[in-house]
């Protein structure tokens, strides 16, 4: 059998090496706001960007106006995140089916969170309205969760005049509303207002400057986030590094590997200072460095120039 044309091993060999099969990663493109929250370690605006413990969990997404929001996405639903303190490692949430004192409505579904993640539930006080009466009788795992002394707020809650859209007269009486505080969530991760009897519900993390005044509350869900042993004191320490340099801590795939995305396209495994003096440490910003699969791939190609080289051979001489 007479062996194939060099001439054609060597344009297949051409085409081989355009092909993206030896590419070794997706391209990462990740921002340091989205929308006008800014976005820091451990939140990421994409995949490969931020940690991986919270992707997809916190994602950059559009919001109902068109423009750009951090959502948290839990099994009962998606809320956007309004605040971030990084020093407390807390986020504040909104639930689209949440009532305010401007706007009241009824919710179709639970809130919730998922145990597995690295959140759990803040600071928050619950008022759940709308409830049957007695509010003595609502229980979580058994436990009752109304507290009395804090009927002053479902007074004060039942002054607003949106209060007739969750079917209640104004002013009315404080006997279905019931402040759960501090809040907790039952077995499954959630606030199940249907076995609470509960028809709404509003989450006040701050009364404000002025407590009897509901339009100035602060409303939403704390929510505690932590990164747990994924981050280490080197991943910390590098990210540092990366974010002082102007640079978005992220990971490389498969191996969830700390990248440091730089701009100008490239990432690195320091940070963006060291594009110039480190350049074994940098990749482009649509690869990644080295795996055991680039290395089997430049095995095979070195094999495919060894054997070109041996078939020129043969023609010359």
């Amino acid at each position: 059998m007479t062996p194939p044309s060099p001439i054609l091993l060597i344009h297949f060999f051409l085409l081989f090496l355009s092909s993206p099969m030896i590419a070794t990663g997706a391209a990462v493109s990740c921002r340091d706001t989205c929308g006008s929250t800014p976005v820091k370690y451990p939140f990421g605006t994409g995949p490969g960007c931020g940690s991986p413990l919270f992707h997809p969990y916190i994602t950059c997404s559009r919001n109902a106006t068109g423009g750009d929001q951090l959502f948290l996405t839990t099994h009962t639903g998606s809320y956007p995140v309004t605040t971030i303190s990084y020093t407390a490692s807390t986020i504040t949430i909104t639930p689209p089916c949440m009532s305010t004192c401007t706007f009241m409505q009824t919710s179709p579904t639970n809130f919730g969170l998922d145990w597995t993640t690295p959140f759990q539930l803040g600071s928050s006080t619950f008022i759940l309205l709308s409830c049957e009466p007695p509010t003595s009788s609502l229980a979580v795992k058994y436990t009752p969760i109304c507290d009395l002394s804090y009927d002053h707020l479902c007074a004060t809650l039942y002054t607003c005049p949106s209060v007739v859209s969750i079917g209640l007269p104004l002013f009315a009486p404080t006997n279905t509303c019931c402040v759960y505080s501090p809040a907790n969530l039952d077995e499954e991760g959630e606030l199940n207002l249907r076995s609470l009897k509960c028809r709404a519900y509003t989450s006040v993390m701050s009364l404000g400057d002025n407590p009897t005044d509901p339009t100035r509350w602060e409303y939403g869900v704390a929510v505690k986030y932590s990164s747990g042993s994924l981050d280490n004191s080197a991943v910390s320490s590098k990210c540092n590094s990366c974010e002082i340099s102007g640079g978005i801590c992220g990971y490389s795939l498969p191996g969830n590997s700390f990248v440091c995305v730089c701009k100008g396209g490239f990432n690195t495994s320091l940070d963006c200072s060291n594009q110039n003096q480190n350049p074994d440490f940098l990749w482009a910003s649509d690869s990644a460095p080295f795996s055991t699969r680039d290395r089997v791939w430049s095995w095979i190609l070195a094999e495919l120039v060894w054997y070109l080289v041996m078939m020129l051979n043969r023609e010359v001489f």
